[in-house]
């Protein structure tokens, strides 16, 4: 038996939670006890481990597995566009605050996104609600796709909401690299 795969009393297979206390984890959350505390004795760092082991002890996470590159030409280019979007997109949003156009139309927009990955989910999710005049209003992790609410869109927004879904997928990948990413399928 592969000590990553546990096989249940149902005979399913489930992924094992060999390693209860990961050690990156229980330094992030000494880390956040110590400064919740505020104050940095070494009685509260050791009461900061102690909690942080009990707690990954009780609450144990499924090993954790990512192979990040990453690209610094691709980062450059996924936080500089990032801010791009920022600043055009809140100039955007003043003007419809400002002078909203007679039909106000909003729309929930599905896009499924071309990877499996649940960091670039994550990632791609996280830098579209932060642009304002979309928000993600539900991931789902099975399908890898996203549901997004957007302001002021029509026929033709949807679809341009789409692509700078897509095309923020493109360079959350072009930064952290593209290992086992499938071919971009039909948009």
């Amino acid at each position: 038996m592969s000590p990553e795969v546990r096989t249940t009393r149902r005979g399913s297979t489930r992924p094992a939670r060999y390693r209860a206390v990961q050690w990156p984890m229980v330094l992030w959350l000494t880390l956040v006890w110590w400064v919740l505390w505020g104050s940095y004795s070494a009685l509260s760092l050791v009461g900061g481990v102690l909690v942080a082991v009990a707690a990954c002890w009780v609450f144990p996470l499924p090993p954790l597995r990512m192979r990040v590159r990453l690209h610094p030409v691709g980062l450059l280019v996924l936080v500089g566009r990032f801010a791009v979007d920022v600043v055009v997109a809140s100039l955007q949003v003043a003007r419809t605050t400002l002078a909203p156009p007679d039909p106000l139309r909003s729309s929930l927009v599905e896009v499924r996104l071309r990877t499996e990955s649940d960091l670039v989910l994550t990632a791609v999710a996280e830098l579209v609600s932060l642009v304002p005049g979309t928000v993600v209003v539900e991931a789902h992790r099975g399908s890898h796709t996203l549901f997004l609410h957007a302001i002021d869109t029509d026929a033709a927004g949807v679809e341009a909401v789409r692509s700078m879904v897509w095309d923020q997928e493109a360079r959350v990948l072009a930064a952290i690299g593209r290992e086992g990413v499938p071919p971009e399928p039909a948009r």
